[in-house]
């Protein structure tokens, strides 16, 4: 489990692929210093096991149904990654409830400043098919693994705010319009929605 507050930009050092899986070498210099082999570490919302940890560098065996599944499919050498280890209990839930399961990838649409001068963007998003109905105005989503507030939803779209501190330090102030983004709903909307289903004729949506 994660809060989706991003402790560190890594890079992806070296891709190997295998049958219908791949082996990555991220360097990790913070989430790195203390990870063992076994610790969980959110890479871009996904959540990922730790094989082997050696100088500030981990590597992961990421599976074939992630790679198609979530935006990690795309990645290169040199990416830069959003990075969190595991919550403990008793620490800070700075964001919310992630579990680094990725519901599907959603793309930028757009960003731009609301007012010339402003600190901070607006950034849209797509959302694809299916989940739209989970996305609330002023309720929480992850995007490539940082916890945010939705500002708006409507049909198969979404946005929310960047601060400074979010561009600066998470993969969000490098996105562009047309670029794939991990996303995971509100766990508590996916457990509503499954309670509530047997209730409705056609479900709840």
């Amino acid at each position: 489990m994660f809060t989706g507050i991003v402790e560190e930009l890594g890079e992806l050092l070296s891709r190997r692929e295998r049958p219908d899986a791949a082996r990555f070498t991220i360097s990790a210099p913070v989430t790195g210093s203390d990870a063992q082999a076994g610790d969980s570490i959110s890479v871009n919302g996904v959540c990922l096991t730790v094989v082997d940890v050696q100088d500030g560098e981990f590597s992961t065996d990421v599976i074939g149904e992630t790679l198609r599944r979530s935006s990690l499919g795309a990645a290169r050498c040199g990416d830069r990654l959003n990075l969190e280890r595991a919550a403990k209990l008793g620490d800070r839930l700075g964001g919310h409830l992630v579990q680094g399961h990725v519901d599907g990838t959603g793309i930028v649409l757009s960003r731009t400043a609301p007012q010339e001068g402003a600190p901070w963007e607006l950034i849209r998003f797509g959302l694809p098919a299916g989940l739209a109905h989970y996305v609330v105005e002023k309720g929480s989503i992850a995007v490539d693994g940082v916890s945010l507030t939705v500002i708006e939803v409507g049909g198969d779209e979404f946005s929310v705010g960047l601060i400074p501190t979010t561009q600066q330090l998470t993969t969000l102030g490098l996105r562009r319009p047309g670029e794939l983004v991990n996303l995971e709903v509100d766990i508590i909307a996916k457990y509503v929605d499954r309670m509530v289903y047997g209730y409705f004729p056609a479900g709840p949506r």
